[in-house]
């Protein structure tokens, strides 16, 4: 499936749209008001709480867009495992610059590392199964690649990025299209031979149709424990199965343990909770 690529083209968009929504027109007048022109430091990065990193590159670019003569140095990269206390990265330079990039910095790191972190620990419930992690199409406007990428910081992989990449047949597709069969057979007729056709299904009635299409895969809406195994063991041809809706981590392990290929969470990328990281006088 195509993915997305993060461009540093993209990222400086992005940033310099968030910098100047901190910053209006009038820059930073709290730190331009108190701290002398001249005036050099060093700042770190640390975390408050235990998690996973992601989007520590994106904090060092803010702060080259913010002031091309701050030194960003990493002590750790996307990805990797932070504890509490644990020192993140250096920032030197010009007080000025850091104080008025902090908080942009600091809210993409957060925001990012709360999905790569919630992601990792619904990977790790699912460790001991084949199943993989799945993100889905329900992000911020206009983050979409920085959230899907923190999704694979945390061990997720990516459903398709967009309306564009991939065919997801859903219940109004099938209501508007006419049945379960017509819409795989469109879809199928009027794609090309690269593109995947996932269909969605609610009830094993819907799946017994599903599984007699040419679907590459097929979603399993708000299905049961139950009908899930029943799912899997009616899966003969061995389609790709994908198990969605009020999935959490209370009960992700059980789910996995049916058979099932990947569970897609939605939120994991609208309703993580931002992972706790902040900056330090030193």
């Amino acid at each position: 499936m195509i993915q997305n690529t993060l461009t540093k083209f993209s990222l400086e968009r992005i940033i310099k749209n968030a910098l100047y929504e901190d910053l209006g027109q009038n820059g930073d007048i709290t730190s331009n008001s108190i701290i002398n022109v001249g005036s050099d430091d060093i700042f770190y990065m640390s975390a408050r709480e235990d998690g996973t990193l992601s989007g520590l590159s994106l904090a060092g670019l803010t702060f080259e867009i913010m002031d091309k003569g701050l030194e960003f140095s990493p002590y750790l990269k996307d990805g990797d495992r932070i504890k509490k206390g644990e020192k993140i990265a250096k920032i030197k330079g010009k007080t000025r610059s850091i104080l008025s990039g902090e908080r942009t910095a600091l809210n993409f790191l957060s925001h990012l590392s709360g999905i790569a972190t919630s992601t990792n620990q619904m990977v790790e419930l699912v460790s001991e199964t084949k199943v993989k992690i799945v993100s889905t199409r329900k992000t911020t406007p206009n983050l979409r690649v920085l959230e899907k990428n923190a999704v694979k910081d945390g061990g997720g992989v990516n459903h398709r990025f967009g309306l564009y990449d991939g065919i997801l047949i859903k219940d109004n597709h099938i209501a508007a299209s006419g049945s379960i069969k017509e819409s795989v057979l469109k879809a199928k007729k009027n794609s090309g031979h690269m593109v995947k056709v996932e269909i969605e299904v609610d009830n094993i009635i819907q799946f017994k149709e599903a599984i007699t299409t040419d679907a590459d895969a097929i979603l399993l809406d708000n299905f049961s424990l139950n009908d899930l195994k029943k799912a899997v063991s009616l899966n003969k041809n061995n389609i790709i199965l994908e198990a969605s809706g009020k999935i959490n981590k209370k009960n992700i392990s059980e789910i996995a343990k049916t058979g099932i290929d990947l569970i897609s969470s939605g939120w994991i990328t609208h309703s993580s909770p931002a992972l706790d990281i902040g900056l330090d006088f030193e």
